[in-house]
């Protein structure tokens, strides 16, 4: 797949501190906030629902008589948390930090290899087993270059929520605690959300006219992709070891468990690719061949490797 990369307007590793929760409000995906309440339903026009009665049972009247109960449950929830939101909001009750990087790259032998000021760091990645709609079967290293290229890494988190929701509990406010919780994860994403296209069109500047609507965004309409770590298209989480090398989590207030997961809780971390054909899609599952090589390439044992690809074997 040739293509002219684009050089990056900032070349570099970049620590924001402090993001404004407004900016931020405005990218949270709605639709993953209640399947983590377990309402899954269609319930858009909530978030002008909500705002008066006479509103909010126009709104319920497009449910029909089984649907409605879980209809008025979503819109208690979301006034709920409205009213959670505009505390954490207008009181500065939780901090937001984030770090990206836009670093020289390039593709070799089914690795991605990243340039750092430390050296060269290699990510290795797995070719998907099934073929995609053009017969094609992808690995995230094929969107990009086999020389003078470029790629983005970030991460992002969400401090203060679990202290806030810990003095809610104490409270025996349970409900409450619950939706300071489910809100920061979405937070995050949203975050997430937010960076990206600050990378897109400023940062990296490889759309610098894109005009978005935040929901075109939401449903993946833009250039490029954001895969994260652990995901189908890069199912090993012990890459985000590698990850907090380049990236140094702990300078966002972000650690790392010995199985990978990030704390706090409510924290992503993922790669940025510019390719105009990169896509998402899913590994499957690999053989002990496939297993064997990965290893070799990481530099860990087959047994190593077995325990953090175990969704894939």
């Amino acid at each position: 797949m040739t293509y002219t990369p684009i050089t990056p307007n900032q070349i570099g590793i970049y620590y924001l501190h402090d993001i404004n929760l407004k900016e931020i409000v405005e990218f949270i995906d709605w639709r993953f906030y209640f399947l983590a309440w377990r309402l899954s339903g269609r319930y858009e026009g909530i978030e002008q629902a909500h705002h008066c009665p006479a509103c909010q049972a126009k709104w319920l009247t497009r449910f029909d008589a089984k649907d409605r109960p879980k209809a008025e449950e979503a819109l208690k929830l979301f006034s709920d948390t409205q009213e959670v939101l505009h505390d954490v909001v207008e009181n500065n009750r939780l901090k937001i930090n984030a770090v990206y990087a836009l670093l020289p790259a390039y593709s070799e032998d089914d690795n991605i290899v990243i340039e750092t000021e430390g050296g060269k760091i290699t990510l290795p990645t797995l070719r998907q087993q099934k073929p995609s709609a053009d017969g094609f079967c992808y690995s995230l290293s094929d969107f990009l270059a086999e020389r003078n290229d470029f790629l983005g890494a970030f991460a992002n988190t969400v401090l203060g929520a679990n202290e806030m929701a810990k003095a809610y509990e104490k409270k025996e406010e349970l409900y409450t605690a619950i939706v300071i919780k489910t809100l920061a994860d979405r937070l995050a994403e949203a975050t997430a959300e937010w960076l990206h296209r600050k990378v897109r069109t400023e940062f990296w500047g490889y759309t610098p006219n894109e005009n978005l609507s935040v929901k075109e965004m939401l449903k993946t309409k833009y250039k490029g992709i954001r895969p994260a770590i652990g995901y189908p298209s890069l199912p090993d989480q012990s890459i985000i070891f590698e990850m907090d090398e380049i990236l140094k989590f702990n300078k966002i207030g972000v650690s790392l468990t010995e199985h990978g997961a990030m704390y706090p809780n409510a924290s992503v971390t993922g790669l940025y690719f510019a390719h105009p054909m990169s896509r998402y899609f899913a590994i499957g599952k690999i053989d002990d061949e496939q297993l064997n090589d990965y290893a070799r390439r990481k530099g860990k044992t087959t047994d190593e490797m077995r325990k953090w690809l175990s969704g894939n074997l």
